[in-house]
């Protein structure tokens, strides 16, 4: 239930965290203030505070279809890592598996893959990001190999891991591409020209992106795929007003 840290010593404090069970179905909203509390929502997808980078108290109001961040007390210097990472999820994320999911499933047998997100946007210095994570094994548990991070928005003076490797387009959007490692796994993400809230698309355009660039093969596996926000001060009012994911096979 963790996000990946962002220097090479915090991934010793990752595998000392305390697993936090899940909850039952969210039928009504529900305010999560555990470090890594978490739910259900449409008993499909998970919801998770995720307060992996700070003691700081925060909180999210579960909804039907996404969260809202109603306290965020944390800060971080823009140069180091955020302080969490809430956010809704399908598939699997450190043994915390969404309901029914079919993830983790090899890249080779994935024929559909589509995702759509609505974003509200408040203050504070944070990004809106979308995590998409695949390993070479069909893995449940713990850091994955590679993590691509779709950066719908950021606000402040932070920036993607790694360094600026040129432009692309997906989606008939056009991203520039980071490249990098944050001491656990290497990243690659892909940062929009200009804030967007409101996006459907297909997840297998960044997949596909991501192994021509020789990150992964076809034999990997896609672990989940997540939307959420990584806060480094602020951000109280943040929402995922909607998350809708689905993977065949």
């Amino acid at each position: 239930m963790r996000k990946t840290f962002r220097a090479a010593v915090a991934a010793g404090l990752l595998v000392a965290s305390t697993f936090v069970a899940t909850a039952g179905p969210a039928h009504a909203d529900v305010t999560i203030c555990d470090q890594y509390g978490s739910t259900t929502i449409q008993g499909r997808y998970v919801v998770q505070n995720n307060r992996w980078g700070t003691s700081a108290q925060q909180c999210v109001n579960v909804t039907s279809s996404g969260f809202q961040i109603t306290r965020q007390d944390g800060s971080s210097p823009t140069n180091g890592a955020p302080v969490s990472y809430p956010s809704a999820f399908l598939g699997c994320h450190y043994g915390n598996c969404s309901p029914g999911s079919v993830l983790p499933m090899q890249v080779s047998r994935i024929r559909s893959a589509t995702s759509a997100i609505n974003y509200r946007y408040a203050g504070g210095t944070y990004n809106a990001s979308y995590d998409i994570w695949l390993d070479p094994t069909p893995k449940t548990n713990g850091v994955n190999q590679v993590e691509i991070m779709i950066w719908f928005n950021r606000q402040g003076s932070i920036q993607p891991i790694g360094s600026a490797v040129g432009t692309t387009t997906l989606g008939g959007r056009s991203w520039q591409v980071w490249r990098g490692s944050n001491g656990s796994n290497n990243v690659i993400s892909y940062l929009a020209q200009s804030p967007i809230s409101s996006w459907s698309f297909n997840v297998l355009d960044f997949v596909n992106d991501v192994r021509n660039r020789g990150a992964i093969t076809n034999s990997w596996y896609l672990t989940s795929i997540q939307a959420g926000f990584e806060p480094w001060n602020g951000g109280v009012g943040l929402a995922v007003d909607n998350f809708s994911a689905s993977v065949s096979g």
